[in-house]
């Protein structure tokens, strides 16, 4: 995420947008910084969520505690899929609160279930610059219908308040380095940034190797498998969009 820093550091001064890159400014701060006197247009040139192949992003995605973890709750057989995102979530910009909305609905013509998200914080996430919220127990839930809000200009699914049902809303407040995790049904959002720094956190997300490989969202990749453990994937093989190991 450093390097992916530097270089939109690299593209604004280039522009004439900015006249320091601020290079010494700790991790969580220099992103905000950089774009403290710009609009939010001019961040949301680079998305709301970031899916580059960096090498880190593949390292950390083949981390074994998240294949443990994931491992416990589908099997041995984990496929990464290709809908990860990495989130700067920077103050001032409307696309940095996320609406109440179940992550099926970014897929929903694939045949893929179920899909489990794992939800790390690289800084440590709270109510103050919007850490993860959601509706216990509706991982049990069928997909509802949803909508594409209009307030942020990104598109981002949604629901309406009247599908929220009863169920309480729990704040997850959490430090930098936990995971939370939860399926594609589970209803969640976020709330607005509203500190100086960004609250940077990764989305990754895995599911059964006999499921849908999603191949119109990009390339995925085989991360374990007990049965055929030569298949895996190296980092090679991700960096050329292979989803298995090639001899």
């Amino acid at each position: 995420m450093t390097q992916k820093v530097s270089s939109i550091a690299d593209e604004l001064y280039l522009d004439g947008l900015i006249t320091d890159k601020l290079e010494d400014r700790p991790f969580p701060y220099r992103l905000a910084e950089l774009f403290q006197d710009l609009s939010a247009d001019h961040f949301l040139k680079y998305g709301r969520s970031w899916r580059d192949r960096i090498p880190g992003y593949f390292t950390l995605m083949s981390n074994p505690k998240i294949l443990d973890a994931v491992e416990s709750l589908i099997g041995g057989e984990l496929f990464s899929n290709p809908v990860y995102n990495v989130r700067p979530k920077v103050p001032k910009v409307a696309a940095g609160a996320v609406p109440w909305h179940q992550d099926k609905s970014y897929w929903p013509d694939a045949n893929s279930n179920p899909v489990i998200t794992v939800w790390i914080p690289l800084v440590d996430a709270n109510e103050i610059n919007g850490c993860l919220h959601i509706k216990p127990k509706t991982h049990r839930k069928r997909v509802l219908k949803w909508h594409q809000e209009t307030y942020t200009g990104t598109g981002y699914t949604a629901l309406k308040e009247s599908q929220l049902g009863k169920t309480e809303t729990v704040a997850l407040p959490v430090p930098a380095g936990s995971a939370i995790l939860f399926n594609d049904r589970c209803l969640h959002m976020s709330t607005p940034n509203l500190s100086n720094e960004v609250r940077w956190s990764v989305d990754l997300r895995y599911q059964p190797t006999d499921q849908d490989p999603m191949l119109n969202h990009g390339a995925g990749f085989l991360a374990r498998s007990r049965k055929k453990p030569a298949l895996v994937a190296t980092l090679e093989d991700w960096l050329a969009n292979r989803p298995e190991h090639a001899e």
